[in-house]
């Protein structure tokens, strides 16, 4: 792989970076959850408000690369540690979605929904952007990959366990932290759950191939 290509694949990744965020910002924006994977952040957010949504996931991220060194240890590549600069790139530009939606008036539910909705787009879009760069894993995925390269286990099952036990633990803190209430966690979650996968398959498979041409080319 020439240098060209990989310099060309890190800046579709950071591109793919800000799509991810944005879509974050939107469902956040729909208060009616957000993705399994930002809703220990969004809860923390909320109880600790003095700290933005992009704080609290540069945080959250922080968290989990510290979680695969833990759990590599010698195996742990150098390379990797490109995640902690690019998670705070990704908290940046989620702080900067939350002032692009801040905008959008969201006073009733089914605007809510739509905004849900168009965050689940917006972010599998980006997710599929960073799958087709190849050249590094968000904290999440990297994380999912340590666990499951350690234990043995397939990396979708692995994913969904995860999934599930930061949802668990965002119900847990939320009701700590609000009267045995549940706040931050709602359909959204799951709706994002159910839905993100589907849009990363459709669109990794319409782009996958024209963005490699880009990527490949001279």
């Amino acid at each position: 792989m020439s240098k060209a290509e990989i310099a060309k694949r890190y800046v579709l990744f950071i591109i793919s970076l800000f799509f991810a965020a944005l879509g974050v910002s939107f469902t956040k924006s729909g208060e009616l959850g957000v993705s399994p994977i930002s809703s220990v952040a969004n809860v923390l957010s909320i109880k600790f408000s003095a700290l933005s949504m992009g704080t609290w996931l540069i945080i959250w991220n922080c968290v989990l690369i510290l979680g695969q060194i833990l759990i590599l240890r010698k195996k742990f590549q150098l390379i990797q540690l490109l995640q902690v600069p690019l998670s705070f790139l990704f908290g940046w530009f989620t702080d900067l979605g939350m002032w692009m939606v801040s905008f959008i008036p969201v006073n009733s539910y089914p605007v809510r929904l739509v905004m849900v909705v168009a965050g689940i787009v917006i972010l599998g879009f980006g997710i599929s952007l960073a799958v087709i760069a190849n050249v590094i894993m968000n904290s999440g995925e990297a994380f999912v990959k340590a666990v499951s390269d350690t234990i043995g286990k397939e990396f979708g099952n692995v994913k969904i366990a995860f999934d599930v036990l930061c949802v668990v633990f965002s119900i847990v803190l939320s009701l700590i932290f609000f009267d045995l209430t549940i706040v931050g966690t709602r359909e959204g979650t799951v709706i994002s759950a159910l839905l993100t996968g589907v849009v990363v398959k459709f669109f990794s498979k319409r782009l996958k191939k024209p963005l490699d041409a880009v990527l490949c080319g001279a």
